[in-house]
């Protein structure tokens, strides 16, 4: 076979997901995704209900043995169907599920945060290295072009160097009975959830990673909905040329931004910043102007193709360690009112595009 027909078999492959966890998000972004997506498709479900399992294979037209549940998910691994295993479930059982994945031969994605501890995502990491496996976190943010744009005018010093970054991302939490309030599933409050999108956005608009972190957890409102985690937090993350980063995060009020104050000019996103979509943004010359996309089609897309063309995700395992670094850094420094030194190791693709 020459090499030019062995590049189009290689590009007409699409890999077969298995999404495991079929809650709101799997529901709304990540099954309606996949309906859009070129290089991937769904191909299997996971739930611990078996009439859930059955109301997915009706709409995507899945076979009876790409169904699992949670206790006969290992046997994944001799279905040649399922390429890519995406978890997603609640945060404390990420751990578990990336490395049953990794020991069953699958590459994975998992969603954010990584896990709830910096050991549970070492362990993650090992385990798919052992296994030779690709791992990704869910980062979609990063295939958005409003913040491809947020990262070019930082990265590039387009209006010069960013000297200041204001990062806010909060929401009504909702219903007390969610798993998002316990500790133990969560790992926090809404620092690891809608917080680290603020983390994530300073790091890539400024283009280096904070050497330093201060921070303090707001007063609860609701002491008895917020038993177990911060009601919200404000934070702030220092960076080795001065550059300052104020960031804030809630489960109790409505918060977007991204802003980056630069030495001849400013840029940011709001009053929609981290949405699924109707981002909207504007710089110190005017607004932004960009098509809104499918930021999960694009992030599954990417995944497929780093499988198929042989090379790294840009939003890799590493990264999602990284950032578990520094919300332990930030619950840290906010438990003990004192600054908390920061040594990230950097690595490929630390806030590239």
């Amino acid at each position: 076979m020459d090499m030019a027909k062995q590049d189009r078999n290689k590009e007409q492959k699409r890999l077969g997901i298995a999404l495991v966890g079929l809650g709101t998000y799997s529901e709304q972004e990540l099954g309606p995704a996949l309906k859009e997506t070129n290089h991937c498709y769904l191909a299997g479900v996971v739930s611990s209900e078996r009439d859930k399992c059955e109301q997915w294979q009706k709409e995507y037209n899945l076979k009876d043995e790409n169904l699992y549940s949670y206790d006969d998910f290992d046997e994944i691994s001799s279905n040649k169907d399922i390429d890519i295993v995406y978890v997603v479930l609640p945060n404390d059982m990420h751990a578990e599920f990336v490395t049953r994945a990794a020991k069953a031969g699958k590459h994975v994605i998992c969603e954010k945060p990584m896990a709830t501890s910096v050991e549970d995502c070492q362990r993650m990491i090992d385990a798919c290295r052992e296994a030779g496996v690709k791992l990704a976190i869910g980062y979609r943010l990063h295939y958005d072009p409003y913040h491809q744009e947020m990262m070019r005018l930082g990265q590039d010093e387009v209006y010069g160097k960013v000297k200041k970054l204001i990062a806010k991302n909060g929401m009504d939490v909702g219903d007390e009975n969610q798993w998002r309030l316990d500790r133990e599933d969560a790992g926090g409050g809404p620092l690891m959830d809608v917080g680290i999108y603020c983390v994530q956005g300073v790091i890539y608009t400024k283009g280096a990673l904070p050497v330093s972190v201060t921070a303090r957890f707001t007063k609860k409102q609701d002491p008895e909905k917020f038993d177990e985690v911060e009601e919200g937090l404000t934070w702030e993350m220092q960076f080795a040329d001065g550059t300052e980063a104020f960031c804030e995060t809630s489960y109790v009020k409505e918060q977007n931004l991204l802003r980056a104050e630069a030495e001849n000019g400013w840029f940011e996103l709001a009053p929609v910043a981290y949405e699924y979509r109707g981002l909207s943004g504007r710089t110190s010359d005017g607004p932004m102007n960009f098509k809104e996309v499918r930021q999960q089609a694009l992030q599954m897309d990417d995944f497929a193709r780093c499988i198929i063309e042989g090379r790294e995700s840009i939003v890799p395992g590493e990264m999602g360690m990284r950032d578990v670094q520094i919300l332990e850094a930030i619950y840290e420094a906010a438990r003990t009112g004192k600054k908390v030194e920061l040594h990230l190791e950097p690595f490929e693709n630390l806030v590239e595009m």
